[in-house]
């Protein structure tokens, strides 16, 4: 009889664990990086009976909780760091090429429509020469043209620093992760495996690998306990309970990135992940300062020259209309419309105007380059939208895969609830039917 109540007892702990997990599924059916737990039971090995008359005819030990299961897939979980990864890298480049465009500010107010506001200007002159009014008109478009220059220089340097500020922000967040999984790998190894609370720990460090891993192309790997191994560009970076950091510097000059440990260790450049997005970014948006430098110094130098081969009404040759030698620095010197040399040397009142075609437009010219660097960009950033969208799609498929096995099903939970219920009930019957036989027994003796 004692069997009974050894049996009946040891079904109501196991189910009443079983209801704990699927309380606990049910709960967290929204929570991020949370893996579906269930229990496996087994049955127990031996009846339990002490009485020293009985004699078992079959040993029926019930049943007892083997461990706690979460349900995961080692597959589908480095399948969505690695799509995790490169979204993260491509979301911040998409982001910054944006801002990079803007900043290159292809419209009215900006460089090219300007510049050929001011060709349209001049040839307007040259039609009229001695107009004082087009004369103020067209050295204005030059002096508009050179504060365009600086304002596309100051922006762009505005998207490198906002760029430094978020890969600052990135490399933060790396480093609590890293830390993280160091505390993380200490706790696995104090815990017990096939446990709620060892379960936990995975979760967590599963999201602190996802965290990681959408911020930099770390290579991960696992160890005793299930502890996490992390190296980067041949840099352990945790291992145990140990954990290094990371530092970020950005070049004054052009905003360009570098990456090494907090002891100075020069890592590789981040190819991936966020990090390495906004290094590629950062790439990019040093690139297009220094082509917009290479324009200024060019249009600089080709309008000066133009402008002293003419003559000014006066007889004197053309002074420098424009100084500098980057599109920051670039300033209009001339305000005064006498001092604009309108004549060829031969003293045709309009004849270096004449030339400006010829002279300042064409193959090679600044509008031409500048038309090109604008395409350049668009394409770059055509095919990095391409690119986001493929990768958004890749991760929400592998996103999708991890769910069906990890996920919660409410749906489920609800039907796994009742069934445990029916056993819980089930059970704690056999320890009424027990008990009502003792006390059946005991009244008859």
């Amino acid at each position: 009889m004692s069997d009974l109540f050894v049996i009946g007892a040891s079904g109501t702990k196991a189910y009443r664990t079983a209801m704990a997990a699927i309380s606990e599924n049910i709960a967290n059916a929204s929570t991020a990086g949370y893996a579906r737990r269930s229990v496996t039971t087994v049955e127990s090995g031996s009846s339990t009976a002490t009485m020293a008359t009985y004699i078992a005819r079959a040993n029926f030990g019930g049943t007892q909780v083997s461990g706690v299961n979460r349900a995961s897939d080692p597959y589908l979980d480095a399948t969505v760091r690695s799509t995790g990864m490169a979204l993260g890298s491509v979301t911040a480049r998409q982001r910054w090429l944006d801002d990079a465009e803007t900043a290159l500010n292809d419209t009215s107010t900006g460089i090219g429509q300007l510049m050929t506001g001011m060709y349209q200007n001049l040839e307007k002159l040259a039609a009229s020469p001695t107009d004082t009014s087009l004369r103020v008109t067209s050295l204005d478009s030059i002096s508009r043209i050179a504060q365009a220059f600086n304002q596309t220089a100051a922006d762009l340097t505005n998207v490198s620093a906002g760029i430094k500020t978020e890969a600052q922000t990135s490399v933060d967040t790396i480093n609590g992760a890293l830390s993280s999984l160091a505390d993380i790998n200490n706790s696995l190894l104090r815990a017990q495996p096939g446990t709620s609370a060892y379960a936990q720990l995975l979760d967590s460090r599963d999201s602190a690998l996802q965290t990681l891993s959408e911020n930099l192309n770390v290579t991960v790997n696992f160890g005793a306990h299930d502890s996490a191994e992390i190296s980067f560009g041949g840099q352990t970076l945790v291992s145990g309970n140990s954990a290094a950091s990371l530092s970020l510097t950005a070049s004054a000059t052009d905003g360009t990135l570098s990456l090494s440990m907090a002891d100075g260790t020069a890592l590789s450049t981040p190819a991936n992940g966020t990090l390495g997005g906004l290094f590629s970014a950062a790439d990019t948006v040093a690139d297009r300062r220094s082509e917009l430098d290479t324009l200024a110094q060019q249009f600089v130098t080709d309008v000066n020259a133009w402008h002293a081969k003419g003559v000014t009404d006066a007889g004197t040759q053309g002074a420098a209309l424009l100084s500098g030698t980057s599109a920051a620095t670039m300033a209009a010197l001339i305000a005064d419309p006498a001092q604009l040399a309108t004549r060829s040397a031969d003293g045709t009142i309009n004849g270096n105007l004449l030339t400006i075609n010829s002279t300042l437009r064409g193959n090679g010219s600044v509008e031409q380059n500048w038309t090109s660097l604008i395409a350049t960009h668009a394409n770059l950033m055509s095919a990095t939208k391409a690119e986001y969208e493929t990768a958004n799609s890749r991760n929400d498929q592998a996103v999708a895969a991890r769910e069906a096995v990890s996920g919660v099903d409410l749906d489920m939970e609800a039907a796994d609830l009742l069934r445990i219920q029916q056993a819980y009930s089930a059970s704690a019957k056999i320890l009424q039917v027990a008990k009502d036989t003792i006390d059946s027994i005991l009244q008859i003796m």
